[in-house]
Formats: structure tokens, sequence, C-alpha cells
């Protein structure tokens, strides 16, 4: 059996394994057996909390799952609602742990499972490896025939209420034109009400989900409506979401990007002036631009790299008592205000930074210039282990060597899609792309690839 937990809780295809409603109930079982344990309040059934985004085979998943769970615990279905909430609202009431069931920014045809514990942060590896050695063995199971569900969708407003007392109360947002895009996903029902509640002028996209459009041609990975829409309104701001609303990426009045590198930066000046910012230190991924270090550095804030991965990112924050960090994908970590990465949470603070400035947005951050840098996309059928690869690991050497001093490079299977990531950065656009395309072509051909399939990339 395959490992079963990737970078993010559990991904794969409905109807396929992990997917299947047999193992789904066994999943259901162990799961709620170990969270069960964490927290048991005098004497009474523990409960959790369950959420989903909009795609069609969550009720689906989320019926056989409570077999498992329904059993041993109570159960409070919040319906469709962003990752986040779930996050905030398990110690909010006092809950021993959270279920979100979404595939975050992966087409419509896939769905994951993510686990939380009592205190709103995703469950650790060892309890993820727990969970995997029960499901494989003779673990005991209970199942329940028909599983009852307490009705949570109220909690949403709580939800939005803390949005809400986030934002500084002497300041509005009334002279700002916002597009937002939801990517048909688990925000689009609350966004609209969050940022015309704050008082901007809100035009939307991507709120009409029909189970099968989560993600498609719009939100946080296709950037193209909103930009498109930002230009035609002459909007201040754009902000997109992924599909379950733990990222966000933002668009200038200009109709340019602005990533995850950026907002930190907005970011941790804004913290640094208002004396926020914990030992003057921000967390960074090995993804985020060389450029944003040597930004900070020379304001005097420092960096911490970890791996890739929003886990990584809030376990670092908690180790070192840090209070923010976040990854150039727009999931930022404002540790102050909840323990794991929030795309609205992002949003009402980058918007409360642009309202202070009274500056467009882009000038808010006029001294950061990134490097060029380009991704990659392999779509691979399995992950061959990378050191296999002779022509691979010669080809990685030489551009290693090349771009020594003057750029980086970084490769990685994805932990979420078949898909093996290759990020170049350095001081020329067409060098850097030129590298990852070599080393792409270097990975087919020892992986017996196609070398004339498309490969899917990104620059910045």
């Amino acid at each position: 059996m395959e490992r079963l937990f990737g970078t993010d809780g559990i991904r794969g295809i409905p109807g396929e394994y992990p997917f299947v409603p047999s193992f789904l109930r066994v999943l259901g079982a162990v799961a709620a057996k170990f969270i069960s344990r964490e927290k048991s309040l005098n004497g009474t059934a523990p409960k959790i909390l369950i959420g989903r985004d909009t795609r069609s085979s969550g009720p689906s998943i989320l019926k056989n799952l409570a077999s498992g769970i329904g059993s041993q615990m109570r159960m409070i279905d919040c319906g469709v609602i962003p990752t986040p909430a779930i996050s905030y609202l398990v110690p909010h009431l006092n809950a021993a742990g959270g279920i979100v069931i979404s595939a975050s920014h992966n087409p419509a045809e896939f769905n994951g499972i993510k686990f939380f514990d009592s205190r709103g942060l995703k469950i650790s590896l060892e309890l993820e490896q727990k969970i995997e050695r029960a499901v494989k063995g003779n673990f005991p199971r209970e199942f329940a025939k028909k599983p009852i569900f307490e009705n949570g969708s109220k909690y949403e407003r709580d939800y939005a209420d803390f949005l809400k007392s986030v934002f500084p109360p002497a300041l509005d947002l009334s002279k700002i034109t916002l597009v937002l895009d939801c990517a048909n996903g688990a925000s689009y029902k609350i966004a609209r009400l969050l940022f015309e509640g704050l008082g901007a002028k809100v035009h939307c996209l991507g709120v009409s989900p029909n189970g099968y459009n989560i993600n498609r041609g719009c939100g946080a990975l296709e950037t193209g409506p909103l930009r498109t829409a930002v230009s035609a309104l002459k909007a201040d701001i754009g902000i997109a979401f992924d599909g379950d609303a733990d990222r966000a990426v933002f668009c200038d009045e200009k109709g340019d990007i602005k990533d995850g590198d950026f907002v930190l930066g907005v970011a941790a000046l804004r913290m640094q002036k208002c004396g926020l910012l914990k030992k003057q230190s921000v967390v960074l991924t090995t993804m985020s631009n060389v450029a944003l270090e040597q930004f900070l550095s020379k304001r005097g804030i420092s960096t911490l790299s970890v791996g890739v991965g929003d886990r990584h990112v809030t376990q670092a924050l908690e180790k070192n008592d840090l209070s923010l960090g976040g990854e150039p994908s727009g999931h930022i970590v404002f540790r102050r205000f909840l323990r794991t990465g929030d795309g609205m949470l992002t949003a009402v603070e980058t918007l409360a930074a642009l309202a202070e400035s009274q500056k467009p947005f882009s000038k808010i951050l006029q001294d950061f210039k990134p490097f060029p840098q380009v991704i990659e996309n392999v779509k691979v059928s399995s992950r061959i282990p990378l050191e296999s690869l002779p022509h691979f690991q010669e080809e990685l050497k030489k551009q290693e060597f090349a771009l020594k001093g003057r750029g980086r490079l970084f490769v990685r299977y994805s932990g979420t899609e078949p898909l093996l990531r290759i990020m170049v950065e350095g001081p020329k656009l067409n060098w850097v792309r030129e590298i990852a395309r070599n080393i792409a072509a270097a990975y087919r051909r020892d992986a017996g690839l196609n070398p004339r399939e498309k490969v899917h990339g990104q620059k910045k």
C-alpha cells in the first residue's frame, strides 16, 4: 500500500483508492479514535468539526467518512466553508479536532482530506503515521449505520466576525474598489459579505460553483480573468483565492500580479513599524525569491528558510515563537491572529496596509524588485527517485555550477499533484527559462517521457 498522506493531507481522485467507500469508512473510524484521544471533555463524547469546498464529490466522501467517525464522536457539519475557518473554529468551540474535505487548488476531478488537531493546526507527522499504520493493520473499527450530524452552518458567521475584528477600527475601505475571484470555491459566499462589510466597493468573479468548475479558469492559479477585470473596472486592487481559500494572490491597479513574497514584504514592514514583528524575523520557504531576503535584510529583518509547504512554515513559527511567515504561492500565516494560512485574513491585513499607505498598490513596496523566476511543471506518471537518473543529475550539477553566486534552482516532486517542479531564479529571464527547459528535457530523457510533451511553466 502506497503512502497515504502527502504534503497537505490526503489527495486523490474519487472512485480510486484511497477515495473508495470501504476505505473512507475505515479511515474515518481510525482517525476519530486517535483524534478523540487527544481531547475528551468531562466524560462527554468529543466533537469534531467538518467542512468542505464546492466539489461534487464532497458530500459522498463526507457520508462515508462519517460512518466511521460517527460511532465515537459528535459531528458538526459546517457545510461549504473555507479551510482556515475550521482551523479557527476548532479551538474557538473547544472541539477535539477538525476535518476539511478539499483538494485546495487542484482541479475538480481531485479531492482531499485534511485533519486538524484541537489547536486548529494540521495534525503532526507522527499522528499521520499512526493513522497510516492503523488503517493498514487490525485496528478495531466501528461504523455508524446512520451518521447523525449537528448543523454547524451558523459558525461561518463567527469566522466572519473574527476576520472583521482583525481590521483596524480606525480604518475603512470606502475609497477602495476591489475585484475578488473566489475560484468557484469555498469562499464564494463569505468573501463578498466580508469586504462589503468593511466598506469596499466589491466586484466578484468565480462565485457560481456547480460542483465541477472549482479552480477552472479562475482563482489563484488562473489569474487572467482577475487581471482583465481589474483593468476594465479601474479597480484599486484584485484578490484571487484558491478553492479552499487558504491562500491569496493579489493584482495591482495596473493588472500586475503580486505574489506571496510581495505580500510578506508589505506585512513585515507594517508589523515592524507597529512593533508586532517578533524577533525581527520572518519565516520563508526555499521557493521564496532571493530578492525578498535581501530586501528585508537591508531593513533589519532576518529570514528563516524552511522546506516547501505551509506545515513547515507553521512549525517554524511555533518552534521559534515568530509572528509572520509564508510562501510565494500565497499561503501566509499571521500567527498573532491564526496559526495557519488564511487567504481572507491575508486579504484583510493587506487591505489594511493599503488603506494606511494612501498609495496605489503598485507603489506600496516600490523598492522591492524580484529576480526573474521560472517554474516548469513536468507531468509524471510516477515519482522516480531523482538520484537514480544519471543524465538528469549531470544536467542539474552543470546548471547549479552556472548559477552559483548569481541565482539558484530548486527541484522537487509536488506533494499534491503528479508533477515534477523545477524552479530557476537568476538575473535574466531568458537565461533562467533556458536552464529550466534543459533540466526538464534531461528528466524526460531519463524517465522515458515524450520529449515533445508540453511543459507547463510560469514566470515571475
